[in-house]
C-alpha cells in the first residue's frame, strides 16, 4: 500500500494557513481520485482507494504538527511495508519560493517540526516527500517564521498555489506508479511556463491608390 501524508494542524482557525498546504492537496487527491469519504484512524483521518490499480490511502495526521509521526506509527508495523518505497510526505517549505514544489528522496527536517516528529517516528532521514513552496519574498527572521507559517494565504498567494495542484498530483501519481527518483526526474519542480502565442502575421498592404493618368497639354 502506498501512504500519502499531507502535514497540517486540524481545526479551522488553520485551514487557509501556509503550514497546512499539505493538507490541501491531499483533499485535491481525494477529489480528483475520487476516494470514499474520510474515516476516522489512529491520530488521523485516512481515506483508501486505488491509483493505476495500486492501492493508496490518503492520510491527515489529527495530532498537530509537531506530533505527525505518532499518526505514522502504526504502518511501521506492517509486513512488506516499506518506509523508503510506500510512503510519501507533503509538507509546506518556508525556504521554497511561491508557486515551486520539490520531490526528494531523503533529506533532513530543515527545521520543520511536522518532518522532525516524522524522522523522529520512523527512525530515518530515508522517506520520500513532497516540499511546497511558500516562502516570502523578503527573508522573515527566525523569530517571527511560526507567526509567518500560522498566517493565512492571501487570495493571490493561495491561486498560486492552487494551480500548482495538477503539476502535484501529476508529479504523485508518478511516484505511486515508478517511485520517487521518477518523480524528481520527470516533475523537477516548477509548472512549464505556458508557450507563448505565435506572432501575428503581420497586416496585408494596403493597396496603391488610385491615380488618374498624366495627360500631356496640348503642343
Amino acid at each position: 500500500m502506498k501512504l500519502v501524508v499531507g502535514l497540517g494542524n486540524p481545526g479551522p482557525e488553520y485551514e487557509t494557513t501556509r503550514h497546512n498546504v499539505g493538507w490541501w492537496v491531499i483533499d485535491h487527491l481525494a477529489d480528483v481520485w475520487r476516494f470514499p469519504p474520510w474515516r476516522a484512524a489512529p491520530d488521523a483521518r485516512a481515506a483508501d482507494g486505488e491509483v493505476d490499480g495500486r492501492r493508496v490511502r490518503l492520510l491527515k495526521p489529527q495530532t498537530f504538527m509537531n506530533l505527525s509521526g505518532d499518526a505514522l506509527a502504526p504502518y511501521l508495523q506492517r509486513p512488506f511495508w516499506s518506509v523508503a518505497n510506500d510512503l510519501l510526505v507533503v509538507v509546506d517549505d518556508v525556504a521554497l519560493p511561491l508557486g515551486t514544489f520539490r520531490f526528494r528522496a531523503k533529506g533532513s527536517a530543515g527545521g520543520h517540526n511536522g518532518l522532525r516528529s516524522v524522522e523522529e517516528a520512523l527512525g530515518t532521514m530515508e522517506y520520500a516527500r513532497l516540499r511546497i513552496g511558500v516562502g516570502p519574498d523578503a527573508p522573515v527572521p527566525g523569530a517571527v517564521l511560526r507567526d509567518f507559517v500560522l498566517d493565512r494565504f492571501t487570495s493571490d498567494e493561495a491561486a498560486v498555489v492552487k494551480a500548482l495542484m495538477p503539476a502535484l498530483h501529476a508529479g504523485i501519481t508518478t511516484w505511486i506508479a515508478d517511485g520517487i527518483v521518477a518523480a524528481m526526474n520527470r516533475h523537477p519542480g516548477r509548472p512549464a511556463s505556458p508557450e507563448p502565442p505565435p506572432p501575428e502575421a503581420p497586416p496585408p498592404a494596403a493597396p496603391p491608390p488610385d491615380v488618374p493618368p498624366v495627360v500631356p497639354p496640348p503642343a
